[in-house]
């Protein structure tokens, strides 16, 4: 893969080199920061308040490949507090064709667009964002991969992150280098 600058990027370590993959540009290692728990890996840019966040979860083997990036989406908008009418929709889900993705142990791998209403840090005021989901199925690991990139559409002037600035903000380019690049390293990450 080639970065906005025209070099090659370099993959990132992740879960202890576990996995890698390519991470975009001014991305801040969010460990670094704060706790994160041992199932994720955060980044965030360093001057939006977009964030790329690779997880690992429980396989869902109860929900068919194509309604499982949704179920996802959905369990996202729950720890978000975004399930009430009106707070989140589902825009597209599309199949990941396998001969582009790097991780070839996944059974299937999909893309969902889907927007929520979410408040940061408890705050009574709402932002609307864009979530993109990437979900690579591993049934073999008892492991789904969520990718998730949340890029903020309209920021609350009364939230904590009005001040946030769109200095080269990531791309859904920058995402779908990520997901494509995810490779796996060391099986047992999963145990």
């Amino acid at each position: 893969m080639q970065s906005a600058g025209g070099s090659a990027a370099q993959a990132h370590p992740l879960f202890g080199g576990a996995l890698s993959a390519v991470i975009p540009h001014s991305a801040t290692d969010v460990s670094d920061l704060r706790e994160i728990p041992d199932n994720q890996e955060v980044f965030a840019h360093a001057h939006t308040d977009q964030s790329l966040i690779v997880e690992l979860v429980e396989y869902q083997g109860q929900v068919a490949d194509h309604d499982a990036a949704r179920y996802h989406f959905e369990d996202i908008a729950g720890s978000n507090k975004a399930l009430e009418p009106g707070a989140f929709e589902v825009t597209s889900v599309a199949a990941l064709p396998k001969s582009g993705l790097s991780l070839s142990e996944c059974s299937s791998g999909w893309m969902l667009t889907g927007t929520q209403c979410v408040s940061k840090f408890n705050e009574e005021a709402r932002n609307t964002v864009t979530l993109h989901l990437g979900l690579l199925r591993l049934p073999q690991f008892s492991t789904d991969v969520l990718v998730t990139f949340n890029d903020p559409q309209n920021i609350s002037p009364d939230s904590s992150s009005a001040s946030a600035v769109g200095k080269q903000p990531w791309t859904l380019q920058d995402f779908q280098c990520l997901l494509q690049t995810l490779t796996l390293h060391n099986p047992g990450l999963f145990g």
